[in-house]
């Protein structure tokens, strides 16, 4: 019973050529991106390179897995407003935590996919969603926690994990105004925050 058993096979190796042909090295046979999204489907690692330069390729290949599939009648995916929404984040200042995010989101509905199947099966009369909009709920207030961490204004949401600032607390010589005037401003971010995060009680 140790890690060795679980973490043995080492990902397949998938060679790129030229002509846009895929080769699979274990098993020494052409295969396309369908094959490929089979071996996604069954838990069968690879890695892909491109055979002239040796380049690993593999996200650009997944890529077009994605494409495919949703080219295919009836294999929707991915809501038009998400794709949207994904466009938008890219050169954005939050582009680094997106990748996280949704890794953690996806992760977690794997995790819990059996129970929301069968949500979905008995559920006629209420929402199939709850438990799922739950997930989601819990995953945005992570993410906003990690968010936090980048953003100054962020840092007061922490909820107790450091010391609130006394509002009644007398400044320090020389900069009373200003700071009396910095605080006003970080309340006020902080009821819009609140606002947005349905945090208002």
């Amino acid at each position: 019973m140790t890690d060795t058993t679980t973490k043995t096979a080492e990902p397949v190796t998938i060679k790129k050529y030229a002509n846009r042909r895929l080769y699979n090295t274990g098993t020494s046979t052409y295969v396309t991106l369908e094959d490929l999204a089979g071996m996604v489907k069954t838990g069968e690692d690879f890695v892909v390179y491109d055979a002239k330069t040796g380049e690993d390729i593999t996200r650009s290949v997944l890529t077009q897995i994605i494409f495919e599939q949703e080219n295919k009648e009836g294999q929707n995916l991915l809501p038009i407003a998400f794709l949207r929404q994904l466009i938008r984040f890219y050169g954005d200042s939050m582009q680094m935590l997106v990748p996280r995010y949704l890794e953690v989101s996806l992760d977690s509905l794997t995790r819990e996919q059996e129970k929301f199947r069968q949500q979905m099966a008995q559920a006629f009369g209420g929402s199939p969603f709850g438990a799922l909009e739950e997930q989601v709920r819990r995953n945005m207030e992570m993410f906003e926690r990690a968010f936090a961490m980048f953003t100054p204004f962020a840092r007061r949401e922490g909820g107790g994990v450091g010391t609130a600032p006394e509002p009644e607390k007398p400044a320090a010589k020389g900069g009373g105004g200003e700071i009396d005037d910095l605080k006003r401003q970080l309340d006020e971010m902080q009821r819009k925050v609140d606002k947005l995060t349905g945090g208002n009680d």
